[in-house]
């Protein structure tokens, strides 16, 4: 399901912290990422984040962390752990394909380890990127994008209950996740956002995310 949304954000505390990210993804010093999860114990469901360029927050404080506490919130009766995908986020042209590689190991692993366990994919800019690759999607082309180097066996398919996807680099080339992943997708791109909308110059656009964390999370937990 592709979202434009037509709304920006409008004076909230958090606008500093916002226009900090902006001056990171925009060539600025880079904020490390918290460390990865610890191997997670076989939950009913795992949350797979990859955040965008230069994110701070352990799964990225624009989208992956509100959106994993607002599934957290509606869930009830199911076990959910989160995995923030390894990866440097970073503007180098390997980076993307560092998190496709590391993204794809882990789904995999967490499959063979926990047969019943099922996955909600979700990715912020870059990290899109990765998660559209390892759905066999390629981003090459796209701003930090890359070629296809690994994706989810077919036998995982069925297991991937959800994918959403935000300020998606590709949607700017006019394209986006196709084939058996589409009716499962949720994909957002706010109006004029300067990656993904193709007419966007707005970088607070693209910033704006954590305001679609709670449709986010009703759309993944409705297909749980």
């Amino acid at each position: 399901m592709i979202h434009m949304r037509f709304s920006l954000p409008g004076g909230r505390g958090r606008v500093s912290v916002l226009l900090a990210a902006a001056l990171l993804a925009t060539g600025g010093a880079v904020i490390a990422a918290g460390p990865a999860a610890a191997a997670a114990e076989c939950a009913d469901v795992d949350v797979v984040v990859a955040r965008g360029t230069s994110e701070p927050g352990r799964l990225g404080l624009i989208v992956g962390d509100p959106v994993f506490a607002a599934i957290q919130r509606r869930v009830s009766g199911t076990t959910l752990t989160s995995h923030a995908v390894d990866y440097p986020a970073s503007v180098s042209p390997t980076s993307p394909t560092a998190g496709n590689r590391a993204l794809v190991s882990h789904v995999s692993s967490q499959a063979q380890d926990c047969p019943d366990q099922r996955f909600v994919l979700v990715g912020y800019s870059q990290g899109a990127n990765v998660v559209g690759n390892s759905l066999g999607v390629s981003s090459a082309g796209a701003s930090v994008g890359g070629p296809v180097v690994a994706t989810i066996p077919a036998a995982v398919q069925p297991r991937v209950a959800a994918v959403m996807v935000f300020g998606y680099p590709l949607r700017k080339l006019g394209r986006g996740i196709t084939g058996v992943y589409a009716d499962r997708t949720l994909d957002i791109c706010a109006n004029r956002d300067v990656v993904c909308d193709p007419r966007g110059a707005s970088v607070l656009a693209h910033l704006s995310y954590t305001d679609d964390a709670d449709e986010a999370a009703e759309f993944a937990v409705d297909r749980l």
